[in-house]
């Protein structure tokens, strides 16, 4: 399992998106192999605060 601090910035404004619009926490988890406690963490801004969601445009599924 990967640990959230090799998460690159990048990798976390991914997550903070897909939240937004709404993924389930344990799929994201399981897309970046990390447990779903790392993910809420970044959901409820424990973690990555200062890191903004990615604009999701166009070409992202």
């Amino acid at each position: 399992m990967a640990t959230i601090t090799k998460l690159t910035p990048q990798e976390v404004s991914i997550i903070k998106a897909r939240l937004a619009r709404g993924d389930f926490q344990h799929r994201i988890a399981a897309d970046f192999d990390l447990n779903q406690g790392r993910i809420s963490e970044i959901a409820t801004g424990k973690r990555f605060a200062d890191v903004p969601p990615e604009s999701m445009g166009v070409g992202h599924a």
